[in-house]
């Protein structure tokens, strides 16, 4: 074993190593580098093997070497940890003359060592609490078997996504600091949404510098999206590329670009961040939804029930909303403390009062208000439960302030949800307060500029102005509602009402004629009882009024 050792010693002094712990027949060495420790590992092996060439069989000394990448704890003259512990248990299941290495390990040195690997699978390790994907590297039978692909790990039970690290295309290397920061950024910002699977850095920068298969990394992440991009410099301007893509089809689902000035980066890094977060947000449920309605009924599970409940809902029919609570029901059957299931029942009577033609009964605005109240206790940490459930008391409950502080909550941990800025401009325009709304609704419209639900934002912008006695421009933004969404009631009362007091008579004449074909028989007596909760008493008396001069009777 000295003999050995006294050969050992200059290889491992040339990879940089610095060796703790002696142990018997058992070395414990430090690497700086994880190629390194894998590069000296083959050398020693290599070494090994020449000198067991010159002598006899039973003389022979074979190592059996256990690589991982892993946090350590130094003390004194050793080190301590799960790292040790996990390496040294690679090391009692490596064959003699053989190399295991853990998967860590192995995606730092994929591609930049000339070696074999073989995936061994999972291992269940002594005193490991969960098992380990490990590889053989540069042993005889690992140089038999080349590397087959690796099994695909399970998707979890909500989106997962990947980011990974975006391509310098510019040449300049400062540039790769600024595009590792942004990324970094959009993980942080990805890690907040309570609905999303975020890979983290350290395993999706293992990519960096390598070309990209994206099916692969889906199977080898086990996420159903990847976010990719690119960042070229010129002329003290910086573009980023970025695009969201279906790991499994290899299909692109969004794509866009991003241009600055680098006088502020760290500026630009935000803006970049904030505007791809709130874009591929939308897409990503957008995505899933797609996903739950192809699914076959048998399998659906909670989640999957809230998603088709989601899409129906957004159809505004008072048959999709039933039948939208009705799915919503059945989540919460399979999991009752399930909290957006709740919120979204309530969210979904919002849609019945707001957009619907059958109203809603006291039973289920009861309802309603009851598993709000309930989203927001067991689903205090998740934004979407919070908005939901908070316009749902703002609107059924009248509790404008505790629906305000749940909206707070939402923004604090989602900083970028397109619908919790939304929910806040729709309360803040309920507390009269029209400037804060619009600035609430128009920030909805930067992070999501081709939601599904733009009108409500476009909308909500114009009853603001309303509010605001800005007529005309309450008129200007309820008709660009009603170019994207033709019909729309909402939008025709709100633009009936601005004409009126702006004394366009025929306009409002012509716009309250669409209102009463959609929705025979309505009175100003029903549209008071049907908004008095809705908006403040300010804003209801500047609605009225505008619908009275338009001629709508009042019944």
């Amino acid at each position: 074993m000295r003999e050995h050792r006294a050969a050992a010693d200059p290889i491992i002094a040339e990879h940089g190593e610095r060796v703790f712990k002696t142990t018997g027949d058992g070395v414990l060495i430090e690497f700086a580098s994880v190629v390194g420790a894998v590069e000296c590992a083959l050398a020693l092996q290599n070494l090994a093997a020449q000198r067991n060439a010159t002598v006899a069989t039973d003389r022979r000394m074979e190592w059996r070497i256990g690589v991982h990448l892993g946090d350590v704890l130094i003390e004194g003259e050793d080190i301590l940890g799960d790292g040790v512990n996990i390496a040294a248990r690679l090391e009692g299941i490596a064959e003699p003359g053989g190399i295991c290495i853990s998967e860590d390990a192995f995606r730092q040195v994929r591609g930049k060592i000339e070696a074999e690997f073989a995936d061994m699978g999972e291992q269940s390790l002594k005193n490991i609490a969960r098992p380990l994907r490990v590889y053989r590297a540069g042993s005889p039978s690992a140089a038999k078997q080349p590397i087959s692909p690796a099994a695909a790990l399970p998707l979890p039970d909500k989106p997962s996504i990947a980011v990974l690290p975006f391509a310098n295309m510019s040449g300049d290397p400062e540039q790769e600091y600024f595009a590792d920061g942004m990324v970094e950024e959009i993980i942080t910002v990805l890690s907040r949404i309570r609905w999303l699977f975020v890979i983290a850095r350290n395993s999706s920068f293992t990519y960096k510098g390598q070309t990209v298969d994206v099916k692969r990394v889906g199977r080898e992440f086990g996420v159903r999206y990847v976010l990719e991009g690119s960042v070229r410099k010129a002329a003290g301007r910086v573009r980023i590329t970025a695009q969201l893509i279906d790991a499994a089809s290899g299909t692109h689902l969004w794509a866009d670009r991003f241009d600055g000035s680098l006088e502020d980066v760290f500026n630009l890094q935000d803006q970049v961040a904030s505007g791809v977060i709130g874009a591929i947000e939308p897409k990503l449920r957008q995505s899933e939804m797609e996903r739950a309605i192809r699914k076959p009924t048998e399998s659906l599970d909670a989640y999957d029930l809230y998603l088709r409940a989601l899409t129906l809902r957004d159809t505004h029919t008072d048959e999709s909303v039933h039948e939208a609570v009705a799915l919503l029901q059945r989540a919460l059957a399979i999991d009752p403390n399930y909290a957006p299931a709740k919120a979204a029942i309530g969210w979904s009577r919002v849609h019945q009062r707001t957009h619907g033609r059958s109203p809603v009964s006291e039973t289920e605005a009861a309802e309603a208000v009851a598993l709000a109240r309930q989203a927001l206790e067991i689903g205090k940490d998740d934004p979407d439960t919070l908005w939901m459930a908070a316009t749902t008391l703002a609107i059924f409950a009248g509790e404008h302030a505790v629906a305000a502080a749940a909206i707070d909550r939402a923004l604090m941990l989602n900083p970028n949800s397109a619908h919790a800025w939304a929910a806040r401009g729709f309360v803040c325009r309920s507390r009269d307060q029209p400037g804060p709304a619009i600035e609430a609704f128009e920030r909805a419209m930067r992070l999501s500029p081709l939601d599904r639900l733009r009108r409500a934002f476009t909308v909500g912008i114009a009853i603001a102005h309303l509010a605001a006695d800005r007529y005309e421009q309450a008129a200007d933004w309820a008709e660009q509602t009603l170019r994207e969404e033709p019909g729309y009631r909402v939008a025709l009362t709100c633009k009936t009402a601005a004409c009126a007091l702006l004394d366009r008579a025929d306009d409002a004449r012509a716009t309250l004629s669409q209102l009463i074909e959609a929705q025979p028989g309505l009175t100003i007596a029903q549209y008071s009882a049907f908004w008095s909760r809705i908006f403040s008493p300010a804003l209801l008396a500047i609605w009225l009024t505008g619908l009275r001069k338009a001629g709508l009777p009042e019944g």
